[in-house]
């Protein structure tokens, strides 16, 4: 790998990168030089508008918790994180974020669109969960059940062992799959678990020598933090009775008070994780992950026309702050984080005709995730997504910090993005139909 090919690659997996690509893309929508889309911004103010009639519904108070899995995880008004304290009421603070970053990378991995079709029945209450929170709920369950781990004696636990022997089956049972009841990506799934089993393994100054496992990012990111504690609390009380097992060094308690930039997680989510996905576009040998081709953009060099959006690597970073802060840690820069480039979010921008489609063509069938047309969508709801959330701000007369632009996504442009599908499609689809392999959307 020469330094070139070095630098490209490090700048593509940062979020400047995901703006400046994408924006570069938007300058190009605005004066109608794109082969799908062009936006019409004197709907912005619409869809603005229509976002903050959403948020008022949904939090009153604005008091609006961050955009990630832990909101899917009480779907149903079901205290399920409640019951997770409980279970992990033994342990010290740092074991349990451990266990939660366990419990959320692999659901955020698991988390690709599941299709109109497919649904969850949760056993514990009865209530049918489909999409997003179908598939919440079912990993919540199967990480409770021990499916994710080795050893039969520790279930609450997520390792490298389990994630590689992991079965198509055992991911069917989990998910209820059946001939009627069919999950989009259920292999593209399973082959993500079982990569994640091989690149953590792979990695022991990221995730444990001796018995790696996702939720010992945790201790990485401490170790990066600034002012970082001179010990965390860590203890065995509790762990035979809860089922969690403690792999790393016991060591005396202090206070966790450290700090660490959204951006530097974002960083270590893609460097521990950058070897998982599938079939994408490298450069010398190195997986790009959330990465593609746009021909519009390519001006001197070939290096120009690549478009970075690392959508699922961006929803687990936003999961995994909430942990993270519950160990005191100050969780800096988050604006430096993109808006997340799915359907949801696309959709919004698209049905209130933010974006408008000049090549009707690719509504007659699904799309490639990286077809020009999805890539310029995606890149163009990113730029859209800051748009909106300035003039949301402006409105409710609240700054970036006040209302970061994770909580305008919660509040919010996704939830808005599924109420506008589901009042306009049978079933809430998107308006544009995607070929899903189950690692991408």
């Amino acid at each position: 790998m020469n330094n070139a090919q070095q630098q490209l690659i490090t700048y593509l997996k940062t979020p400047k990168a995901i703006r400046e690509r994408c924006n570069r893309l938007f300058k190009l929508a605005y004066t109608d030089s794109l082969p799908y889309f062009y936006c019409d911004l004197s709907q912005l103010d619409k869809v603005a508008n229509y976002v903050i009639e959403v948020i008022r519904e949904q939090y009153p108070d604005l008091n609006i918790p961050f955009h990630s899995r832990w909101r899917h995880f009480e779907v149903g008004k079901i205290l399920r994180l409640t019951e997770l304290e409980h279970k992990l009421s033994g342990l010290t603070p740092l074991e349990i974020a451990q266990t939660k970053f366990d419990l959320v990378i692999v659901s955020v991995l698991l988390d690709a669109g599941a299709g109109a079709n497919w649904q969850y029945q949760e056993s514990e209450t009865g209530l049918v969960f489909r999409r997003s929170e179908g598939l919440a709920v079912a990993s919540f369950r199967m990480f409770c059940q021990g499916t994710f781990s080795s050893d039969p004696a520790y279930p609450l636990q997520v390792d490298a062992q389990a994630l590689k022997k992991l079965t198509l089956e055992q991911l069917a049972q989990g998910f209820q799959v059946s001939q009627g009841n069919q999950l989009l990506g259920l292999e593209g799934r399973l082959l993500l678990l079982q990569r994640l089993g091989l690149s953590i393994s792979r990695l022991p100054k990221m995730f444990g020598e001796s018995h790696p496992r996702p939720g010992n990012l945790v201790n990485y990111l401490l170790d990066l933090s600034t002012s970082p504690p001179s010990s965390v609390p860590l203890s065995t009380s509790g762990v035979a009775d809860w089922g969690i097992q403690v792999t790393e060094k016991r060591q005396k308690p202090s206070p966790v008070k450290s700090k660490l930039s959204a951006s530097r997680v974002l960083t270590a989510v893609l460097e521990g994780l950058g070897n998982i996905w599938p079939g994408r576009l490298a450069i010398a040998n190195v997986n790009l992950g959330d990465v593609w081709l746009h021909p519009a953009l390519k001006v001197e060099d070939d290096s120009d026309h690549y478009v970075p959006f690392h959508k699922l690597s961006q929803w687990l970073t936003y999961s995994l702050l909430e942990p993270l802060q519950e160990l005191g840690m100050e969780i800096t820069e988050l604006e430096q984080l993109t808006g997340l480039p799915e359907y949801r979010n696309g959709g919004l921008c698209l049905d209130l005709g933010l974006l408008k489609l000049k090549d009707t063509s690719i509504l007659k069938e699904p799309q490639l995730p990286g077809s020009v047309a999805i890539v310029e969508w995606r890149a163009l709801t990113v730029s859209l997504l800051d748009s909106i959330a300035v003039v949301i701000r402006q409105q409710l007369k609240m700054n970036s910090q006040e209302l970061p632009l994770v909580k305008i996504l919660q509040g919010g442009t996704w939830t808005a993005g599924r109420k506008l599908a589901n009042q306009l499609r049978v079933g809430g689809s998107p308006p544009l139909q995607i070929k899903s392999d189950g690692t991408v959307f």
